[in-house]
């Protein structure tokens, strides 16, 4: 009996129906597995940075300097995520990583894990005195650090210690009601 059902045309097509769904199902693990589809970091330049500071618009960019490493920076990030999940056309969340660029595969699975929906860069470049004034004249390094800016009105507002919940709001408030 086995010998007919093997022979069998519509057996054959069955078999090989369940296969390109075997298939299928494991390219959807391996998809899930690897993160393929979670949000990567964009290894930039400062010069690329200096550019998103210098757009022209009508946005207000909040420009959060965090790292992987440092615990205020990682309790804050919900508060950017919160902004980022409004979907507010007229804000824009960067969160620019200030870890190593050897450890981007650390970084993206943070990014995964966390689920983060912002925008986030991961800046190349180790000589911190070589550009942090060029950010904020009063910045001396220290993270979390975060960029207020209004493209349109050209003010910023600068707070260089970890942000409270419901102050982001308050910042992003003084900065559009002009």
């Amino acid at each position: 009996m086995s010998v007919e059902i093997w022979w069998n045309p519509n057996f054959r097509k069955f078999t090989a129906l369940l296969n390109s769904m075997k298939n299928l199902v494991l390219a959807c693990l391996l998809v899930i597995a690897t993160g393929a589809s979670a949000q990567q970091a964009e290894v930039i330049k400062f010069d690329r940075l200096r550019s998103l500071l210098e757009e022209k618009g009508e946005k207000v960019l909040i420009i959060n300097f965090w790292a992987t490493w440092c615990a205020p920076c990682v309790k804050e990030l919900p508060l950017f995520e919160a902004i980022t999940a409004k979907n507010d056309p007229s804000i824009n969340v960067t969160l620019v990583s200030l870890d190593f660029v050897d450890e981007i595969k650390k970084v993206n699975t943070f990014i995964s894990r966390r689920k983060i929906r912002s925008q986030v860069l991961l800046l190349d470049e180790i000589d911190y005195n070589s550009w942090i004034d060029r950010v904020e004249e009063t910045w001396g390094g220290a993270i979390p650090a975060t960029l207020f800016l209004n493209q349109r009105t050209g003010q910023r507002k600068f707070v260089g210690r970890e942000l409270k919940d419901g102050e982001l709001e308050e910042v992003i408030a003084s900065l559009t009601n002009q």
